[in-house]
């Protein structure tokens, strides 16, 4: 590399420090600079097969019609649950002429937080409907293209039907920021984040 050995030090120091704040805080991962190409999960794109997105892809996707919408929510025993990175559930929803025509639950096999957002990427979702969420998160399904509506607690049925109604009450500046640590009765994973907007 034609240059020093504690130069090449401080940029692997600089690196590991960046994918630890990513892993650790859920924060998005850009790369720039030089040839590269990203994963789109299928495996065809140039020749990838063996990363977390095409494994992603093979484990969580799901077909849908052209003309179908897909709709998210994060689920447990009926309800929204609070907490994005921590959801064991999805209840995803197909909608086709304002109409729900199918309704599933599907396991997110232990997946979390930015990982979430390749899961319902691969399963075609085109919109979450969620209680509190980290910036980390809300990026990654950004950069999906999946259409947020957070803050909201509930029914999960109802929240679906009201959203359909144009009647979803939702907080679109909701942001949860305490990554499991220090989580105590009325904040993220205990229900209520959607009630008391995180973050704010």
């Amino acid at each position: 590399m034609e240059i020093a050995r504690a130069t090449v030090q401080q940029i692997y120091a600089g690196a590991r420090k960046k994918l630890a704040d990513m892993l650790v805080e859920g924060l998005p991962l850009r790369i720039e600079g030089g040839d590269y190409r990203l994963c789109d999960g299928t495996g065809f794109t140039h020749g990838c097969g063996n990363c977390i997105k095409h494994r992603f892809h093979q484990q969580f996707s799901k077909s849908k019609g052209e003309h179908v919408m897909r709709i998210a929510v994060t689920y447990e025993d009926g309800q929204i649950f609070q907490h994005f990175g921590h959801t064991e559930q999805f209840k995803i929803y197909d909608v086709a002429d304002g109409q729900i025509t199918s309704a599933q639950v599907m396991s997110t096999n232990g997946s979390g937080h930015g990982a979430l957002a390749d899961v319902l990427n691969a399963a075609q979702v085109d919109t979450l409907i969620c209680g509190g969420i980290g910036g980390g998160a809300r990026a990654a399904l950004d950069a999906a293209g999946i259409q947020l509506y957070g803050g909201v607690s509930g029914d999960a049925d109802q929240a679906v039907a009201a959203l359909l109604d144009g009647k979803l009450d939702y907080d679109p500046n909701v942001v949860c920021n305490h990554h499991g640590e220090g989580h105590h009765e009325g904040s993220c994973g205990e229900h209520h984040c959607g009630e008391h907007h995180c973050g704010e």
